[in-house]
């Protein structure tokens, strides 16, 4: 039994998607879909003294062209470095700061992206990681590509040789799930719900930031507060 999960890159996502990606063999990185603006592929929120503030990555997109997360290039390098800022002054009190800086300031310092696919899946593995997670991450790219939503998706699942397809809530508007037990493909819907409070700078817990503030608060104990890594 192989399970798979097919879902968009995010920029420094929370938790819950690491736990997703912890609870399938294979997780495909699903950057053929259509950039959205206001959305998770380029910006994520952390806690701040003043409240929750978010950090976006700036990027370039071409008037009403319907283009593809992969094909989305990231406007410039400034923000890397107003972003490490913003980490460093906002966590540096944290007690395992300066376990995570010692791997995350490089990728922010040192390293060049030029699209938000790039960015984004470097920072997820080098996320996984640190917390042992060992599903294979794949690009949809990597396979051949049908029409139809829940038809590409199927399609994915047996081209990577899964059995059962692990799907977040928010696809339940439109997966068909009759279309995936044709193919002989479980549908299994992931729960995000439940988790345990941690240590949280900055006043009232906030639990949909970034799962930086989770490592940056709870280091190599950061499993305990999550539901599928060990």
């Amino acid at each position: 039994m192989k399970k798979v999960a097919i879902l968009q890159s995010n920029y420094i996502p929370w938790k819950g998607y690491f736990d997703l990606i912890a609870s399938v063999d294979e997780f495909i990185l699903y950057d053929d879909m259509q950039y959205t603006r206001r959305d998770w592929r380029n910006r994520n929120q952390i806690k701040t003294p003043q409240g929750v503030q978010w950090l976006t990555v700036p990027v370039l997109v071409k008037g009403k062209y319907h283009q593809k997360i992969r094909e989305t290039e990231i406007a410039g390098p400034d923000w890397a470095a107003a972003h490490w800022n913003a980490l460093l002054q906002n966590y540096r009190r944290a007690p395992h700061f300066a376990e995570i800086a010692a791997w995350l300031e490089p990728l922010y310092l040192s390293e060049a992206f030029t699209h938000i696919s790039q960015l984004n899946r470097r920072f997820i593995e080098a996320i996984c990681n640190y917390l042992a997670i060992e599903t294979t991450i794949t690009s949809s790219w990597d396979y051949s590509l049908l029409d139809g939503k829940t038809e590409r998706l199927v399609d994915l699942c047996v081209q990577a040789g899964g059995s059962e397809y692990i799907s977040g809530p928010a696809a339940k508007d439109y997966v068909e799930e009759k279309i995936l037990t044709d193919r002989g493909i479980k549908l299994t819907w992931f729960n995000y719900a439940g988790y345990p409070e941690y240590s949280q700078l900055w006043g009232e817990f906030v639990h949909g930031v970034t799962i930086l503030d989770l490592l940056f608060n709870c280091g190599k104990d950061s499993p305990r507060y999550m539901r599928c890594v060990e």
